[in-house]
């Protein structure tokens, strides 16, 4: 009798180890599908794959801009960006977009993501110019995958928060 509660501690305990090795494969396999989504934004910049770039985001997603101070849709964002797709898918500029990330939050359907990106681009010379942006996402998840709802366009970053950043990742 005395090794009834002994063994149903060792179950429980037992348990507990099952759900967070569940948790952890689970919170792994979520964080694989949010980097296949940036890597799919990044791609879409990149080759100036307008209709790609627009499947990403959620169609009453929301642009936020700190520096300007500003909350509005962005469908209207992505109207005034559309040019820009068109002019790198011709090859007339260069645009690339890469992302860090600084806190990952996320559940089954949820995730809020905070880092920097680095937006780098061609002017009409030629030269390369890179923008980088404190901004923080909230993404949802439905049956055609992760959309950004929110993309909140925090401060200008500097370089060297940049760097530090893939240092963090690195540990």
């Amino acid at each position: 009798m005395k090794n009834i509660p002994v063994c149903l501690s060792l179950l429980c305990l037992l348990l507990s180890f099952q759900q967070t090795a569940n948790a952890a494969e689970s919170e792994k396999e979520r964080l694989a599908e949010l980097d296949a989504y940036w890597a799919e934004v990044s791609r879409a910049v990149k080759e100036g794959d307008f209709e790609g770039y627009k499947a990403t985001c959620h169609e009453q997603g929301v642009l936020v801009s700190g520096s300007k101070r500003t909350s509005y849709p962005l469908s209207k964002a992505l109207a005034r960006w559309k040019k820009d797709f068109a002019a790198t898918k011709a090859g007339e500029i260069k645009a690339k977009v890469e992302f860090r990330f600084s806190q990952r939050f996320s559940d089954e359907t949820t995730a809020h993501e905070t880092g920097i990106f680095l937006y780098s681009f061609t002017d009409p010379e030629g030269r390369w110019k890179q923008e980088h942006v404190h901004f923080q996402a909230l993404l949802l998840k439905g049956k055609d995958g992760w959309k950004i709802m929110m993309e909140y366009q925090e401060s200008k970053a500097t370089k060297g928060e940049w760097d530090a950043l893939a240092a963090k990742s690195k540990k």
